[in-house]
């Protein structure tokens, strides 16, 4: 099958399920750009996680919400009907995410709270255990009472579950007690790259079968040993196809600045060994795949003699059609 031209993609909604952001200015968010340029339709912007306080969280949460707002080309929405008006008037649709629960500070109305300001999928840990939860990076001691309050309260707000980050028993029993479909918003498979921020193949299928979809990032370490090619990033993508089926799968590439633009984040990756084990972390020189080469995924895709509605539900459909279930 020949290669899949730019008229092509046009057509195949591009779901991004999550951006890595430190949100401290305007400044920050304008690297959106680099998104919408790629023809990107809807990113999920991360506002906060487990090493940053509550209120950073917040604090970020409302710098999104004012650029986004006011910035043209980019639209807030709650609901997949609003990302479909978004693309129709040339615009990329923008939702939030929060990895951790300390954002919650305990409180579960929290949840309604973030929920009515566009967060729209949460994770539990990052990394490391918290009051919901346990993390990759952590003796996982499985999902707390508060956490499965916070799992109900999801479902009842229609939040996504995200297992991203979370330690393998956390995610088992999320997945267990979820009315909804759980997603891996960016997590590669642990069966082509043996780390701890990747998951096995056991929760993958367990996500697939409740009807969630496990999105593949592009962040080097977790592609293979410093790799963000296309190639290997389809590499991961190919896995899920075979392991869970085509419904399944999806694209949260994870994309951040480049570390050489980010000057605090050696120091925050120093200060916070907890989260990124030197064992697991060598460096703290972590690379991205580009929004760029979403369009090579769906290339590589067809070369591989993928059908075209494999291709959109990768670059998209499926994610869409679990947001549609689950938001409300």
């Amino acid at each position: 099958m020949g290669c899949c031209c730019t008229s092509e993609l046009v057509e195949m909604l591009i779901w991004d399920a999550h951006a890595g952001f430190e949100l401290n200015s305007f400044h920050d968010l304008e690297t959106l750009s680099v998104w919408k340029s790629a023809g990107v339709n809807f990113l999920s912007v991360n506002v906060g996680y487990d090493v940053n306080t509550w209120f950073q969280t917040v604090k970020a949460l409302s710098l999104a919400r004012e650029w986004v707002g006011k910035t043209e080309g980019y639209q807030l929405v709650r609901n997949v009907i609003e990302i479909d008006e978004a693309n129709e008037a040339g615009d990329m649709a923008i939702a939030f995410d929060v990895e951790g629960m300390n954002a919650l500070d305990g409180s579960l109305e929290m949840v309604s709270f973030y929920y009515d300001l566009g967060v729209r999928q949460m994770l539990f840990a990052y990394n490391i255990n918290n009051l919901a939860g346990g993390g990759c990076h952590d003796e996982d001691t499985g999902l707390t009472k508060f956490g499965r309050a916070v799992v109900a309260k999801m479902n009842a707000v229609g939040m996504l579950v995200d297992c991203s980050h979370c330690g393998y028993r956390t995610t088992i029993e999320a997945m267990e007690c979820s009315e909804q479909p759980v997603i891996f918003s960016h997590s590669n498979a642990k069966a082509l790259r043996d780390h701890g921020r990747n998951i096995l193949d056991e929760q993958a299928l367990l996500c697939a079968e409740i009807g969630g979809v496990i999105g593949v990032n592009g962040i080097s370490l977790f592609v293979g040993e410093n790799d963000t090619s296309t190639r290997s990033i389809t590499d991961h993508i190919e896995h899920y196809l075979d392991l869970v089926g085509h419904d399944h799968v999806g694209i949260g590439l994870d994309y951040f600045h480049p570390v050489e633009e980010l000057p605090n984040f050696n120091e925050t990756v120093s200060q916070n060994s907890h989260y990124w084990p030197l064992s697991d972390y060598p460096t703290a020189e972590l690379h991205c795949a580009e929004p760029r080469q979403i369009q090579e995924i769906a290339e590589t895709l067809l070369q591989r003699n993928h059908r075209e509605a494999v291709v959109k539900g990768v670059l998209g459909g499926n994610f869409r059609r679990v947001a549609s279930e689950v938001w409300k």
